[in-house]
């Protein structure tokens, strides 16, 4: 009976867990646009970025662009890593209490973790190695979504095909799978 109850609460904290994962990355991640949208569309400049001031030279307004999605980048990663490391230390508590085909499935879990962890790193290195400023990879069950910080110019469709033949070779994702989200 004791064995049951362990077990009971043991598949809770995990449901629980995962399902505190999926929310923080539902609620966190930013707004895709579709592939043609961001191809057609042409730069437009919202109120919060347009400075009427004769003060301020451009690169002043350049530099605190790129601070923004500089931290815009930083905070999506911390979000991503404390998610992950919650996750980790359940799972490590887990394994430690369990018993037999427990500390298996717990074990799996763990390492698929690990595995997403270091394909997302190695994506994100990818495409900042192609000339990027800065990139978040973000893999779910189904699907991966990349945000790339855009140059200038706004993502070509280069930019965009480059970036998924980088993603292809990391990993098993058809087309379909891959969505690049641009960040301005």
């Amino acid at each position: 009976m004791k064995t049951w109850k362990r077990n009971a609460i043991v598949a809770t904290v995990l449901v629980l867990v995962s399902a505190g994962i999926y929310l923080n990355w539902l609620y966190s991640k930013p707004s895709e646009t579709s592939l043609t949208d961001t191809l057609d569309a042409n730069k437009i400049l919202d109120d919060s970025k347009l400075v009427i001031s004769d003060e301020l030279n451009s690169q002043e307004v350049l530099s605190e662009n790129t601070d923004t999605t500089a931290n815009s980048f930083a905070q999506i990663r911390l979000s991503r890593q404390t998610s992950r490391d919650e996750a980790v230390n359940l799972l490590q508590e887990t394994i430690s209490y369990a018993e037999g085909e427990d500390t298996t499935a717990s074990s799996k879990q763990l390492e698929d973790i690990v595995n997403l962890a270091l394909q997302e790193a190695q994506i994100e290195s990818m495409v900042i190695a192609k000339g990027y400023t800065d990139c978040v990879a973000y893999i779910t069950d189904d699907a991966i979504s990349v945000a790339v910080a855009a140059p200038e110019e706004g993502l070509q469709s280069e930019d965009v095909a480059l970036i998924a033949d980088v993603v292809k070779s990391q990993g098993d994702f058809s087309m379909d799978d891959i969505h690049v989200i641009e960040v301005k």
